[in-house]
């Protein structure tokens, strides 16, 4: 059986130094394993890392896929619903970005973002697409004038307020003059965020 702490420790050293830069000798003495342990169960390095990208993945999905399957459950009953629906998400993935064990998953993502590999499948497949889907699907029912291309263009960029809350933190952090984003920051922005999205959502066209 894998060890979590293997591929914790993979996802780290391959997203603070890369697929070249990280060692496998270095991944198997940080987590405690042994290297024969990496060849047996992943083949060698790539298998290692795609293993990382689907770990990643499943962690997102145990994180997001009760709240978003129940928000897009109650989206159905009709527009206000699903922007109320869709703020919940946000909130959810706000909170999901929040999280300490987030940045090293957000380092991994943000290369793979950059120079995208087999891994950004995997990571696009079963972490991104599905919660892009819930985005859509609302998006739609909330806003039934905007096209599809338009209403994709929405949830890629509403995702993207989540997101900076990880992968823009040092210019959150310096932006609010915090050190970094105590209860009493992560309220304000979460708040800012729900704010937002209800504005956006409600924008009449012209």
């Amino acid at each position: 059986m894998v060890s979590a702490t293997l591929l914790d420790t993979a996802i780290d050293q391959f997203g603070r130094l890369g697929f070249e830069g990280a060692s496998t000798r270095e991944i198997a003495r940080a987590s405690g394993t042994a290297m024969s342990s990496i060849t047996y169960h992943f083949g060698g390095k790539q298998g290692l890392y795609l293993a990382a990208a689907e770990h990643i993945a499943a962690s997102i999905r145990n994180l997001q896929g009760e709240a978003v399957a129940r928000a897009v459950a109650a989206g159905q009953q009709s527009s206000i619903a699903a922007t109320e629906a869709l703020a919940a998400i946000l909130d959810s993935l706000a909170q999901m970005m929040l999280r300490p064990e987030t940045e090293a998953w957000s380092r991994f993502i943000i290369r793979e973002q950059q120079f995208p590999t087999e891994a950004f499948d995997v990571l696009f497949a079963k972490a991104m697409q599905p919660i892009l889907n819930a985005f859509i699907e609302l998006i739609s029912r909330a806003r039934p004038d905007l096209g599809q291309r338009e209403a994709v263009a929405m949830a890629i960029l509403l995702f993207g307020q989540a997101m900076v809350l990880r992968a823009g933190r040092a210019a959150v952090c310096r932006a609010l003059q915090v050190e970094q984003i105590d209860d009493e920051t992560a309220l304000l922005l979460r708040a800012r965020l729900r704010a937002n999205t209800l504005c956006i959502l409600s924008e009449k066209p012209q």
